[in-house]
């Protein structure tokens, strides 16, 4: 947003208003082991969320590479972090102090035939390396508002290779997780696990912390489970409840399961779905093993019929306690026999892929149940209509339709497609399968300017079992949404798929949806128009998503923001001049435009500030400059083409204003805030034709949720979250008795520059520009928006748009 350079201009003319995101070197390979030619990646399995905070299915993704110790008859190796946009990694890297770096040692084998290990980027010439793939991908119905945990991509595997082993810097007293993993083969010497002294063995049930997020159950497992390496020493590898992933834990950072009490969290037990699964499963697990049954439920409201199991463990697992909840198996059992967690699809409380065996009730399920195997058969072999199924668990009597491919979708699969469809990771790919928005492991698309993937479990029971090993041989392999329209299998996509997706998406949320997806050999590169640039938000999250961006003109007076897009992002934002001055010819000459944003001063519009003016005085009155500029750049009659908008504004403004603004905009706002993202209130109204702009707001693993994981070393946050942070110095003291958020040396300290660009999602010293002072710096990101926030709301447009 600009500054109040705007006001004095503007009282002036009063009278004028017009209302109208380097690699790692590969040594030799040992024989008997596999590894697929394309580039390996990072694995990023999950973690615990904050309890406080709404779960998302993303893990923190690292961009260092790390060393770690080999297995003795294993080859060593190099690991490689998959980076899709090298020049978009260069642009948000700002300073030797930021966070995210990486290193590494080429060696010029690398790319030497004939064992080339090249990373794979879809669209790109075909190249000798196979289909990457990302594992370990959760199926997690998250009623979620936010932050928690995901899964990476690793690269497949081909005869001959040796797979890279992870080296991850984990130390004791910080637990972290399995982000800087990736696959491993094991050793041929089986070494003891778990001998130092610290307690938890293979199978305890526990609590589980990992450095930034909060407490959540798991159980420990032995690194065979996982498919990585051994733990370091002091570590556990844990397999979470709730979504089944693993994580290498401190065992400094576990407590039992009989902690129950101190570690339960009624407010997350009471918002996320997947809290309460991972509660549910824990619980459940601790049932069997203790042999407690309990009465009966006559009632089906699953809330009820975990009642009694929460008494159970508040009240301390009794008679049997601590003692009951011990794994079962003996030192001399294989180390792999423990249960493993199936919780690979998602479901309000169990997989949906396994019935779930309720402990407390008695009564008939309602409805029959089939697993997709068995669903298939009855398409296939009973011709049983496939829309009567749910294409992602095989369900019966689908409560609405599948938005891409001919299917239904139940309610509970609904849920997680309407959050997870439009979630991307940050090489650009989307988050989640196409078909049901889960999968363990993914296969991406080699389309150019498609960014969607295909799990396995899809491909091999949907398609042909051993559809996804025919598909990893496949360089470029096209994804059934880019395909020729046929039936693969079970598997086919709808002919008005683009209809039905916007009907898929207005039917829930009511919101006016007009354009159609483009497909993926269609989409152009995106041309942007954004007023009230501020700080080049806009420009940093479209970049970071992987947007091809044709053109960005923005309109901003304050020399300082305008210092810093220019300096951020190397002169390709074609600043001009004021909005006021902005003509229709103007936009004739710069556009057509796809998009345009913008966010007005909101100085004499927030109730907070006793003076203002309102909409139609002083800088409230540049709200009619951005709709006169949105009505000149729409497209006139006759023009097919997408076009998209978005205003932004304070939420405490006056009911009149915001009534006012709705009406010249045609359409209600949409309340967001940051708090489900960053570690900062935002509350924010957002106006626009987004597709999805009222799904719920999920974190992702890049974003920092809490005030500690925004601070740099040695500082210690003193709350959770911070209030709104304004223009204003002031606004960093929190509560009534205005303290400082940080302690340094046992003494309060204010947010450093470093630390607020943290908390708005910006990189590191981004606005370090043009000497600066603290002051200057708090009052540019005071006017700006949160990037997590902005990204959330950019996302979809990736079905409109070619990507990198």
């Amino acid at each position: 947003m600009p500054s109040n350079k705007y006001s004095a201009a503007i009282m002036d003319d009063s009278n004028n208003m017009t209302a109208t995101a380097p690699v790692n070197g590969d040594k030799p390979p040992a024989k008997g082991l596999s590894e697929n030619d394309s580039g390996v990646e990072l694995t990023n399995e999950n973690s615990p969320l904050t309890a406080a905070e709404p779960p998302s299915p993303f893990s923190p993704k690292q961009n260092g590479d790390a060393a770690s110790p080999q297995d003795g008859n294993q080859g060593s190796g190099g690991s490689r972090k998959r980076s899709r946009k090298k020049s978009e990694e260069e642009e948000t890297t700002w300073d030797s102090d930021s966070e995210d770096k990486t290193s590494g040692v080429s060696q010029p084998g690398l790319r030497q035939t004939p064992r080339p290990r090249t990373i794979f980027q879809a669209g790109l010439i075909p190249r000798t390396h196979n289909k990457p793939r990302r594992q370990n991908r959760k199926h997690e119905h998250s009623m979620l508002l936010c932050a928690g945990r995901g899964g990476p991509r690793v690269a497949a595997v081909t005869p001959g290779r040796v797979p890279e082993a992870p080296r991850p810097e984990l130390m004791e007293q910080d637990s972290k997780d399995s982000a800087q993993s990736i696959s491993t083969s094991s050793s041929s010497e089986i070494q003891p696990e778990y001998n130092d002294n610290k307690g938890f063995g293979i199978g305890e049930l526990v609590w589980g912390k990992i450095k930034g997020f909060s407490w959540w159950p798991g159980i420990v497992v032995t690194w065979r489970a996982t498919g990585k390496r051994q733990a370091s020493n002091g570590m556990r590898w844990l397999q979470w409840f709730g979504d089944g992933k693993f994580s290498e834990v401190s065992a400094d950072k576990l407590d039992s399961i009989t902690a129950f009490p101190k570690f339960f969290n009624q407010a997350s037990y009471t918002k996320l779905a997947s809290y309460r699964r991972a509660i549910f499963q824990a619980l459940e697990m601790s049932s069997v093993r203790a042999e407690k049954k309990f009465p009966p439920c006559e009632s089906d409201i699953l809330d009820d019929q975990v009642k009694p199991m929460l008494e159970w463990a508040n009240g301390g697992f009794l008679p049997k306690g601590e003692e009951g909840l011990k794994p079962t198996h003996t030192a001399d059992s294989n180390p792999l026999d423990h249960q493993v967690l199936d919780v690979s699809l998602p479901e309000y409380f169990p997989s949906a892929k396994r019935p779930r065996v309720s402990l407390c009730k008695n009564k008939a399920a309602p409805e029959e149940s089939y697993s997709r195997e068995q669903m298939v058969n009855e398409v296939l072999k009973n011709k049983r209509s496939i829309e009567d199924f749910c294409l992602s668990c095989g369900k019966m009597r689908a409560a609405t339709f599948h938005p891409l491919f001919e299917g239904g979708l139940c309610q509970t699969c609904k849920d997680v497609y309407l959050e997870m469809s439009y979630m991307y990771d940050d090489d650009g790919y989307q988050s989640y399968c196409t078909v049901c928005c889960g999968g363990r492991e993914v296969l991406l698309c080699g389309n150019a300017n498609c960014c969607r993937c295909f799990c396995v479990d899809c491909l091999d029971i949907l398609v042909d079992p051993g559809a996804s090993n025919s598909a990893r041989y496949l360089d470029p392999w096209r994804c059934y949404m880019c395909q020729p329209l046929l039936q693969y299998g079970v598997l086919k996509r709808r002919h008005d798929w683009s209809i039905k997706l916007q009907v898929f998406f207005t039917s829930d949320n009511g919101q006016e949806f007009i354009f159609p997806a483009i497909p993926a050999e269609q989409r152009r590169p995106i041309r942007v128009l954004s007023l009230f640039d501020g700080i080049a938000t806009g420009y940093l999250v479209l970049r970071d998503l992987g947007f091809k961006v044709d053109q960005y003109v923005a309109s901003e007076v304050c020399e300082e923001s305008i210092s810093v897009g220019v300096v951020r992002h190397e002169g390709k934002i074609h600043y001009v001049h004021d909005v006021r001055n902005i003509t229709k010819k103007n936009l004739l000459d710069w556009g057509p435009f796809d998009l345009v944003i913008g966010g007005s001063p909101c100085n004499d519009l927030s109730i907070v500030n006793p003076a203002r003016k309102g909409l139609y005085e002083g800088t409230g009155r540049l709200f009619f400059e951005f709709y006169r500029l949105l009505s000149e750049a729409k497209p006139k009659e006759g023009e097919d083409r997408p076009f998209f908008w978005m205003f932004e504004n304070v939420v405490a403004m006056g009911v009149n204003d915001r009534r006012d603004i709705s009406r010249f905009l045609e359409c209600n706002p949409v309340m967001i805030d940051a708090i489900e993202v960053s570690a900062a209130h935002r509350a924010r109204y957002f106006w626009g034709n987004l597709p999805g702009m009222n799904r719920r707001l999920c974190a992702s693993g890049m974003d920092k949720l809490e005030l500690q994981d925004c601070l740099d070393h040695g500082r210690v946050a003193k709350f959770g979250k911070v209030r709104t942070i304004t223009t204003r110095s002031n606004s960093i003291k929190q509560g009534k008795d205005q303290h400082f958020p940080v302690l340094m040396n046992g003494k309060e300290d204010i947010l450093w520059c470093t630390e607020l660009e943290r908390i708005f999602g910006f990189p590191v010293h981004y606005t370090d520009v043009s000497n600066m002072g603290r002051g200057a710096r708090q009052r540019l990101l005071g006017r700006s928006w949160s990037v997590p926030v902005i990204r959330h709301l950019f996302a979809p447009l990736k079905d409109y748009f070619a990507c990198e």
